[in-house]
């Protein structure tokens, strides 16, 4: 069974209640009555009825009517989360009227229905901007204890089962936070080990702080900030896997490591890679992807007290239904801690 299929399977397993506030939007529409028909997820549409039951006709889409849909405008819980997001956001000078017009806003709302308790985690962004999606969700939802940065993971799916998880790793952070600190990096490299096993189902993560050194091979003030991530990762989570700096040959290939890092029980075994720089995780995975014909499912963003992912504006079909049952993934796991 392919790691796509895996996935599903686990959210239909634990089914969650995800909001969808693009709830007019027709690629997603499309994919919700999938998920609906497969009952991957309950979903939680937003939108003005009239006009999503009419795309619904329009499209042929006979599951739909499964979905709970929440008209912005008028709905019996307006005011209660108008109230909700005041009492949040007014120590930073919010005031009620401000709130009962952001409630209006599908993103917002979708955060607040998941922080009010009424549902687990959210999916945007094929008509909104990263920022757009996420900025409600930190100011809502927060990141989650321990955590004070957004990060964002791809699962890469090789053609080379030599390496990782038979050919599938765990990439971070490729998509948020561009230069991350020594405090910050040893909270990605955390969370990524929580996505390994939250989402790609890994067992037994092992992550690799990745550097162009191996064990102190060369000196640099880039070097320094893994060195000191690792430590800072070890002290918060003893039990966790973790090892660096890894060259990624050595943190990849066992021969290497063995070499490079001997008594290393991550060198040569690493299947999560943990990388200095956004920059670096970016250029990574779109070449494993581009060169190496990997599939990258993801972003995964990580950190959040609940999950809110984000998709590409250029998203299909597929991607808005494989990135639902991600986030159930998330939002179960979320539960567990």
């Amino acid at each position: 069974m392919d790691l796509l299929s895996e996935i599903v399977l686990r959210a239909k397993a634990h089914k969650q209640r995800i909001v969808l506030p693009e709830g007019t939007e027709e690629r997603t529409l499309k994919a919700a009555d999938r998920i609906l028909a497969d009952e991957v997820a309950d979903l939680i549409l937003i939108g003005k009825p009239a006009e999503i039951n009419a795309l619904a006709e329009k499209n042929g889409l006979a599951h739909i009517g499964k979905a709970v849909i929440i008209d912005p405008e008028n709905h019996p819980k307006r005011e209660q989360y108008a109230q909700l997001l005041f009492e949040l956001r007014q120590k930073k000078g919010m005031t009620l009227e401000q709130a009962q017009q952001l409630v209006l806003d599908p993103l917002y709302l979708g955060c607040l229905i998941i922080k009010a308790g009424d549902a687990d985690g959210q999916l945007a962004g094929a008509r909104n901007t990263t920022g757009n999606v996420l900025r409600p969700a930190l100011q809502i939802i927060k990141t989650a204890p321990g955590i004070s940065c957004v990060s964002g993971a791809f699962i890469m799916v090789t053609q080379t089962p030599q390496y990782g998880e038979n050919g599938v790793l765990v990439f971070a952070d490729c998509a948020v936070t561009p230069v991350p600190d020594a405090a910050q990096l040893s909270e990605i490299a955390a969370c990524t080990a929580g996505t390994a096993r939250a989402v790609a189902g890994f067992d037994d993560p092992r992550v690799a702080m990745l550097s162009f050194s191996t064990k102190g091979s060369a000196k640099h003030e880039v070097v320094d900030k893994v060195t000191t991530a690792l430590a800072m990762v070890r002290e918060a989570h003893p039990e966790l896997k973790v090892d660096g700096e890894l060259q990624a040959d050595a943190a990849l290939v066992p021969s290497v490591g063995a070499s490079k890092a001997p008594g290393s029980d991550i060198a040569g075994k690493a299947n999560v890679l943990v990388f200095p720089t956004l920059e670096v995780g970016n250029i990574a995975y779109k070449l494993v992807q581009r060169l190496g014909n990997a599939e990258a499912i993801g972003p995964i963003l990580q950190g959040i007290a609940r999950p809110v992912n984000d998709l590409s504006r250029g998203c299909s079909v597929d991607d808005v239904y494989k990135m639902v049952a991600v986030t159930s993934c998330q939002a179960y796991a979320a539960k567990q801690l």
